[in-house]
């Protein structure tokens, strides 16, 4: 009993020892945990302008395609459903789930886009946001890509998860420490002598201690390895400089231009293909002045068909002309429109200079290492890129599911500058063809389907999905 009582007073003695210790470090881990898991709504407004912007109000109080956000996690009042309601609103609706059922009817049935890649820290983000809005906060928002200066910055979370390693590390050090003096003290009290604690050194270098690096290794990186074969190729809001500064919100936003009569072959074809500069010029042949770029674009179409605009034609043998002839004909263009707007009768040094600066920049744009000549069509940098394994047919979305642009591709009538909305991974095509009803009724391909046709007549079936005549069938994509 005495050896008993010895050994809990040593226990005692150790933990008064290092019981502050624990104190401290409980707070520290506790003060980071709620930085670590509140939400950001800076880090909120970026995930929100990519996946929600195009179809709900930044002021989060008026209802636009979707319902007014403010709010929204008081309504819900549970933040695990609203969480998988954001993931995937249809998969929750068909468990029967009463709020998400009330918020499909409430909104016409109208089926949400699901994000079934949003991490539960970026979901917390958009929710503060949400929040910070609501209360008035951020006015500025606006759709990723618009330009203006609003688009947030992206910020590391290196910093906290070193703090946030670094608390763990040293909670692990101080529970090596107890360990080592409890062993010690039970040593002593089976009557053992010269018993010492084990030093840092002794503990850092024990058997467990290296099997544990070695498993955590192996564990960070295989989720590394396999995080980045599965990230290979996709490249969301991947939006880079193109020759030409061709904004979408200008000519799809503001002139009203329809998708399809520039990119014409989406309704006809698998692919949806550039447009041609003569596409431009059914426009440009009489707009020769771009409302933000003055002349420095549209020069650039011209310069690449060899259409002067001075004189309303096309260059005879433009394709033969040396480089200097070129310039000629369009430094006149650039130089006669300076002088016009700035009522100038001929050209000092520094416009002289703004036109040289005009016309190698053209120049710079139109040219590279495998075409030398500024003639010929402008080479534009590919956004939206699927992987060779996997079969996409635009006219089959666009002609006969009736699939809006913006579907996939964003609200395109508000990017200034065009980038890649949607993540188009294959969890998230299947997502969309568990969600996507069919014009079922609208097409007589689909009159051989007699079984879908009488359950719709009869009521037993609201709809049919892209799923359920062979939308998840793998042969369907990768042929």
């Amino acid at each position: 009993m005495k050896n008993v009582l010895r050994l809990i007073k040593y226990i005692a003695m150790i933990t008064n020892s290092i019981k502050n210790k624990f104190f401290i470090l409980f707070l520290t881990v506790f003060a980071f945990s709620q930085i670590a898991f509140a939400g950001d709504a800076a880090k909120g407004k970026e995930v929100f302008v990519n996946n929600c912007a195009s179809c709900h109000a930044k002021d989060m109080k008026t209802k636009l395609t979707g319902p007014a956000l403010a709010g929204v996690e008081e309504r819900w009042n549970d933040k695990a459903n609203l969480y998988k309601w954001i993931r995937n609103s249809q998969g929750l609706i068909a468990t029967g789930y009463p709020r998400a059922v009330q918020v499909y009817n409430e909104n016409g049935k109208a089926v949400m886009t699901a994000f079934p890649n949003l991490k539960d820290d970026e979901i917390d983000n958009i929710l503060a946001y949400i929040a910070k809005q609501a209360a008035g906060g951020d006015t500025k928002a606006a759709v990723a890509g618009t330009g203006g200066g609003n688009e947030p910055k992206k910020e590391s979370n290196t910093l906290l998860w070193a703090v946030v390693l670094g608390v763990l590390g040293l909670l692990a050090v101080l529970m090596a420490q107890l360990i080592s003096r409890l062993k010690a003290a039970a040593l002593v009290n089976e009557g053992h002598t010269g018993v010492k604690e084990g030093t840092l050194s002794q503990i850092f270098t024990s058997k467990s201690v290296i099997a544990f690096l070695v498993f955590a290794l192996v564990v960070l990186g295989g989720h590394t390895t396999v995080n980045n074969a599965i990230a290979l190729g996709r490249q969301q809001g991947y939006a880079p400089d193109q020759p030409i500064k061709f904004s979408h919100a200008t000519h799809a936003g503001v002139q009203k231009i329809e998708c399809q009569y520039c990119h014409d072959s989406a309704r006809r074809s698998k692919h949806s293909s550039i447009p041609g500069t003569n596409t431009c010029m059914n426009c440009h042949a009489a707009i020769k002045e771009g409302s933000k770029y003055g002349t420095a674009e549209l020069t650039k179409i011209y310069a690449s068909i060899g259409w002067d605009p001075t004189t309303g034609k096309y260059i005879d043998n433009y394709d033969n002309m040396s480089e200097d002839q070129v310039a000629a004909v369009y430094k006149k263009w650039i130089g006669d429109k300076y002088m016009e707007k700035k009522e100038m009768k001929e050209l000092d040094k520094s416009a002289e200079a703004i036109v040289n600066d005009q016309w190698n920049d053209l120049k710079t744009s139109l040219t590279n290492e495998t075409k030398p000549k500024v003639q010929g069509g402008v080479e534009w940098t590919r956004i939206h890129n699927l992987p060779d394994h996997a079969y996409f047919n635009h006219a089959q979305h666009v002609t006969v599911g009736k699939i809006a642009c913006q579907t996939c591709h964003g609200a395109v009538e508000k990017m200034e500058v065009m980038q890649q909305h949607a993540p188009l991974s294959m969890g998230w095509c299947i997502n969309c063809h568990r969600q996507t009803d069919v014009k079922f009724t609208e097409n007589a391909y689909y009159n051989s389907y007699k079984r879908y046709h009488e359950e719709l007549k009869s009521g037993e079936r609201e709809s049919v999905k892209v799923s359920d005549i062979g939308g998840l069938e793998c042969q369907k994509c990768h042929y």
